[in-house]
């Protein structure tokens, strides 16, 4: 599958035993995601028609912030676009011990911290931005951790990002989140994919990737950015849901050995996100 002529995903990057998003959220891997968008009840319903999520809002105190459920467990969450100038994007969230001394490790290793606050007796979280451009964040855990399901249909299974420099968004992460790395050469001399562990873990525990790509490339989304990975029963499916609903599709759905059935979608705010069927062997 390509973006503009280039290979995005390879054969055997990762498959449904080796992608090892969970919730006992080890430091450095995935615990939470939550989306941004310009009209919360429509977003809401373009992602119930596409995953059978139901939102459920925390109210007016909470600016319309509220989380999606997919049979009674969390998957994530929707709120308004905070910043001027925003667009509707996907925003991944990582397990760390100190949301504090994160945010210091990610100015020293040369990212900028864009919000450090508190969330009641929730947490702690910090919005970053890498040096390349591309936004994440951070979350220290109260008496909430994170997501409910993953890994399984309806729910995260994998996070991406694509760089303009793979080399230094890995020392970037690992300087962070000790994250380590694995190469995998794409086909037709179309680079590597970098699949990433977290430093507690190893390769049985793969959570995501990274993927290098030129400018011109990214710029409908307006630089580097990472998107979330849905697993789903039906691929083909899923992307009619999408495009009924408004949304579009951008590559696939195709048939990547090793990886799966997949598509690239956006909701109808733009905001990337991948569905996937894993291939069971």
């Amino acid at each position: 599958m390509s973006v503009a002529g280039v290979t995005v995903w390879g054969h055997g990057t990762f498959s449904e035993g080796t992608a090892m998003i969970t919730t006992d959220f080890v430091p450095g891997s995935p615990c939470w995601l939550d989306l941004g968008s310009p009209d919360l009840d429509r977003a809401a319903e373009f992602y119930r028609s596409v995953f059978g999520w139901e939102f459920s809002s925390m109210g007016p105190d909470a600016g319309g912030y509220g989380f999606f459920q997919l049979d009674g467990r969390v998957v994530g969450a929707l709120g308004p676009l905070t910043e001027e100038g925003a667009r509707s994007a996907w925003t991944v969230y990582y397990t760390v011990p100190d949301a504090a001394a994160t945010a210091k490790a990610v100015e020293q290793a040369g990212g900028a911290v864009r919000e450090l606050a508190d969330v009641g007796d929730e947490g702690r979280m910090v919005q970053l931005t890498d040096p390349q451009g591309a936004r994440f964040a951070a979350w220290q855990a109260g008496a909430f951790p994170g997501l409910q399901a993953v890994n399984e249909p309806g729910a995260l299974m994998w996070v991406e990002l694509y760089t303009t420099d793979t080399a230094d968004a890995k020392r970037f992460y690992g300087d962070v989140f000790g994250w380590t790395t694995t190469e995998t050469p794409l086909p037709g001399g179309g680079g590597a994919y970098a699949m990433i562990s977290p430093a507690e873990g190893g390769e049985e525990r793969m959570q995501g990737g990274m993927m290098q790509l030129a400018a011109e490339h990214l710029a409908p989304a307006g630089g580097p950015y990472w998107h979330p990975v849905f697993q789903v029963t039906d691929c083909d499916a899923a992307v009619a849901a999408v495009t009924a609903g408004g949304g579009e599709l951008r590559m696939g759905p195709d048939d990547a050995p090793g990886v799966g059935r997949l598509a690239v979608c956006t909701d109808p705010f733009g905001a990337d996100f991948v569905v996937l069927v894993p291939d069971p062997n």
